[in-house]
């Protein structure tokens, strides 16, 4: 499985939920770090309020932890400079606009989708045809949406810059003193908008640099190169898979998708079908409780559980790596 586009031989672990099966500390041993070689600086910004609440990480990775605490510090940020603070949650409410507007057009889009499949599905060839274009309008729309919003944060950074503002490089010179201390970035999940705005906010990864990365859940949507939502069956709405944001793009090739037992469809092959050829090139992993996956440096490599969603409607066990190993429940360096 090749397909990385970004940070040549940096080692990146995407790991599925950690609640009831943690596997952090099977990644960072995977990096041959245990007890006093082990210094993680960690993300719960994804959290908000909670992101101090991080004592079961803490006590899984037991080697020495730092929370950069980015949730804490944008807040502080916030505070010291409203101009910012107003741009910000100016910017905010145009994304959630944007979002809106994408949204009620991908309704249309993939209804289309779904109704040329049916068809298609029966073996008749002109609907066959009919629904690989209605497959590239979504996917028009997915790039033209991706694109509007990329153009908004380029924008807001050459207006505000605010990596240069006096409130965010006060914290950034004290996060660049952590980073500098420790060998791994461990990112949790959360909410994925507010996580991949504190990253940004105070340019995470230029300062990272090619260490290694760990991120689970959320934090692994956000470091790839698009965050896509999804939920086949939300408490409201149409339940299809969305593309909220430009992601980190530290890594790049597939698109995780945490708690996919409990958020997709796995046996309806119809959408398996329709979300693994919409977001091709970059394949869908779904990203359980135990499962992972590890760019290598050179590829990206499957821990044992991981699975796959194919174009065809199926989703399969991908092959485990000959480095991967079963993660063992609640192991401890």
């Amino acid at each position: 499985m090749k397909n990385q586009r970004k940070r040549g031989t940096a080692r990146f672990f995407l790991l599925g939920p950690q609640r009831h099966r943690p596997t952090v500390v099977t990644a960072v041993r995977a990096l041959g770090l245990s007890g006093n070689d082990l210094r993680v600086a960690t993300v719960t910004a994804g959290w908000q309020e909670r992101e101090g609440e991080d004592q079961e990480l803490r006590d899984h990775l037991v080697g020495s932890t730092t929370n950069l605490e980015l949730y804490r510090r944008a807040e502080r940020v916030f505070e010291r400079d409203p101009e910012l603070a107003t741009a910000h949650r100016e910017r905010q409410d145009l994304f959630r606009r944007m979002q809106a507007a994408y949204r009620a057009r991908l309704r249309f889009a993939i209804d289309a989708c779904r109704e040329m499949g049916r068809g298609a599905e029966l073996g008749d060839d002109v609907y066959r045809i009919e629904w690989s274009a209605a497959m590239d309008a979504v996917r028009d729309l997915d790039r033209a949406h991706l694109e509007r919003v990329r153009e908004a944060r380029e924008a807001f950074d050459e207006r505000w810059r605010p990596t240069e503002r006096d409130a965010v490089a006060r914290e950034r010179k004290e996060i660049r003193e952590i980073l500098e201390r420790v060998n791994v970035l461990a990112i949790a999940g959360g909410q994925v908008a507010v996580l991949g705005n504190r990253l940004r906010l105070f340019g995470i990864g230029e300062m990272w640099g090619g260490k290694p990365v760990v991120a689970w859940s959320a934090g692994a949507m956000a470091i790839v190169e698009r965050i896509i939502v999804f939920h086949d069956s939300p408490p409201h709405g149409p339940g299809n898979p969305e593309v909220l944001d430009v992601g980190l793009g530290w890594c790049s090739g597939v698109v995780p998708l945490p708690h996919a037992r409990r958020r997709l469809r796995l046996d309806d092959r119809e959408r398996i079908s329709r979300t693994a050829t919409r977001f091709q090139p970059d394949r869908c992993v779904a990203l359980d409780d135990g499962s992972g996956l590890e760019w290598t440096g050179s590829r990206w490599e499957a821990w044992p559980g991981t699975r796959l969603l194919h174009s065809d409607g199926t989703v399969t066990e991908m092959e485990p790596s000959s480095a991967g190993r079963t993660p063992a429940t609640q192991e401890v360096a």
